[in-house]
């Protein structure tokens, strides 16, 4: 468990998520799609954020996804800590497109600098002690944040406090049921604190 190769979505309609997810942000492999009807409500304890090189590059990337579908939460706005927006995609699942760069350099473009998958801890000493113990060097922690060092994997991996995340994202933290995520990579299928499941990927 020290990559994630990729992750999948568990959605209603494969057909339209899988239409959306090439049209809106083009990620390959990295983002999967499978059927599920299981039940979910409200904030599902994650995000999934791209980072970017340039404020043109997350207009670009938010009118995209806004073109195949998605709903925005957040508009592009300019903070203390870069350009940001943040989206919900048609199946639910939310995305944050984000540059710490204020100033353009270039012509936009569509290319993901690195995918991220953010989890929501309800405590994140215990979720950060879970993924330690199995392998995950951590790059970054402080407070109620930690983003592990998964070197060259395809997907990122950090943990953040839920209602923090939330707050983040723009959401009520009210939610239940379902993540209807599962994250794919190592060797052995295992569940953390929060609930968040892990499949054995690619060898």
């Amino acid at each position: 468990m020290t990559s994630i190769d990729h992750i999948t979505l568990e959605v209603a309609d494969t057909s339209s998520a899988e239409r959306f997810y090439t049209d809106a942000f083009g990620l390959g492999d990295r983002v999967r799609v499978r059927a599920s009807d299981t039940p979910t409500s409200g904030f599902r304890g994650y995000t999934m954020s791209i980072t970017v090189a340039q404020p043109a590059d997350v207009t670009a990337y938010v009118d995209s996804a806004v073109a195949a579908g998605a709903t925005v939460i957040k508009p592009v706005t300019t903070s203390l800590w870069g350009v940001g927006a943040t989206v919900q995609a048609p199946d639910g699942a939310i995305w944050k497109i984000a540059t710490s760069a204020k100033k353009d350099t270039g012509p936009a473009v569509r290319e993901a600098e690195s995918v991220v998958l953010l989890l929501g801890a309800d405590d994140v000493k215990a979720s950060k002690r879970f993924y330690v113990d199995r392998g995950l060097p951590v790059g970054k922690s402080f407070g109620s944040y930690v983003q592990f060092d998964l070197k060259d994997s395809p997907v990122q991996l950090g943990l953040y406090k839920r209602r923090a995340l939330a707050k983040d994202a723009g959401v009520p933290e009210d939610g239940d049921g379902s993540h209807r995520i599962v994250i794919g990579g190592g060797a052995d299928s295992v569940v953390d604190p929060d609930g968040f499941a892990w499949e054995a990927g690619a060898v």
